[in-house]
């Protein structure tokens, strides 16, 4: 078998880390299996990179930050390459570009466009372990880029998909996918399997144990993801295809996000094209706005817009959106920040009625007011008061039976 593993920062945070990660690739490579690595920055130096370039620049620019940023990584790759080295294989680090990764061009949070490989399968055949150096890429024109914020899960699934592999194991400092956060919730339990599209609700909904784009990718390519912990051997959680057996748990997860803010625009006159220019100047700032309701009215001649964005593009999305209402002649804009999402996520929501009701009646009976509500095929997700976050994911918790073992 072809196995990717991608270890994050905690697991590769010191040297004695990146030896327990030599450990159990060469374990992997003796049952007879060819390994490709990738690796993160060692815990926390990254966020230390980026205070240098703040100490020499206070606004550094991006080209120069994805060169930076990229040399966490390539460290890690050779250490562990050595490492591996220590154990008795023949290991061998390469940088993204060495790989092949190519990108396009916006630095900081690119995005993939192929990769090549042709030095990765060659070694491969010649009986190497590949040490790869996660979360960078180059452009066509050989500039360094980043993946942005969790881009090593990017560049493992990638990896996986490009080499043809059988398998992209994930290991981080849990030991798989939960049905919801265990600091909240004691009795969360761990999810044998679960689809791509519920973990591609869970990621962009909250839950950090994937990032959002490695999840679509697979789910684009169908690379099958293990979930496992670096600290322990305990089996993780498989993300792979729906199946049928999947259908039969209405809910899997309640995930939640704090980094919530809404903004509402008062007394926009209601004629057709106000909300495109509204959004059109919120999305040509790059800031991603999650749930919309519009309330006409009852003359129908203004309405009342309100939005979700993320709380730390909060001050950006308000002062656009000021500029924007007035040129719109609105009455007002008003930004409240003390928000939460909570969203319960499963596939069974398809062919089970009265999922949201039960969410709704639940909240409600704890006192718990829903300030804005999205639903999808898949989820229903609720905007409430942020201080009753832990308590909202407990009660739905208890509420959809997920402590129950399968």
């Amino acid at each position: 078998m072809l196995i990717v593993q991608k270890y994050g920062g905690t697991s590769v945070a010191n040297v004695e880390r990146i030896k327990a990660v030599a450990d159990r690739v060469s374990r992997t490579a003796q049952q007879g299996n060819r390994v490709v690595v990738v690796v993160s920055a060692m815990s926390g130096e990254t966020d230390k990179l980026i205070g240098l370039a703040h100490q020499v620049s206070s606004t550094p620019n991006e080209r120069e930050m994805d060169l930076l940023l990229s040399s966490g990584e390539r460290v890690t790759s050779a250490l562990t390459a050595m490492a591996i080295e220590e154990k008795g294989h023949k290991a061998m680090a390469l940088t993204g570009r060495q790989m092949g990764i190519i990108t396009d061009t916006v630095h900081t949070k690119a995005k993939i466009e192929k990769i090549t490989g042709e030095r990765a399968k060659r070694a491969l055949d010649e009986g190497y372990v590949l040490v790869i150096a996660g979360f960078q890429g180059i452009t066509e024109g050989e500039d360094v880029t980043t993946l942005g914020r969790g881009g090593s899960d990017l560049s493992a699934v990638a990896i996986a998909s490009a080499l043809g592999a059988d398998l992209c194991e994930i290991y981080t400092d849990v030991d798989g996918v939960y049905t919801t956060d265990p600091n909240i919730v004691p009795g969360a339990r761990k999810l044998q399997k679960i689809s791509f599209e519920e973990m591609l609700e869970l990621a962009s909904l909250g839950a950090k144990v994937l990032q959002t784009r490695s999840v679509e990718f697979a789910m684009k390519y169908g690379v099958p993801i293990v979930v496992r912990s670096s600290f322990n051997d305990n089996p993780g959680t498989l993300v792979t295809k729906e199946d049928e057996e999947m259908e039969k748990v209405v809910v899997s997860g309640v995930a939640y996000d704090k980094n919530q803010a809404k903004i509402t625009v008062t007394g926009v006159p209601d004629k057709p094209g106000i909300a495109a220019k509204m959004f059109k100047g919120i999305a040509d700032a790059s800031i991603i706005v999650d749930m919309i309701v519009q309330n006409v009215s009852s003359d129908g001649r203004f309405a009342d817009i309100s939005f979700t964005v993320p709380r730390t593009d909060s001050k950006k999305a308000l002062q656009l959106t000021e500029e924007i209402a007035r040129e719109l002649g609105a009455t007002g804009v008003t930004l409240r920040d003390d928000i939460a999402k909570i969203s319960i996520v499963g596939v069974g929501m398809r062919t089970h009625s009265g999922v949201a009701a039960q969410m709704f009646e639940t909240l409600a009976r704890h006192g718990i007011n829903i300030i804005m509500i999205s639903t999808s095929e898949i989820k229903v997700s609720c905007i409430i008061e942020l201080k009753y976050t832990e308590l909202a994911v407990r009660v739905l918790h208890d509420t959809f039976g997920l402590a129950e073992a399968e």
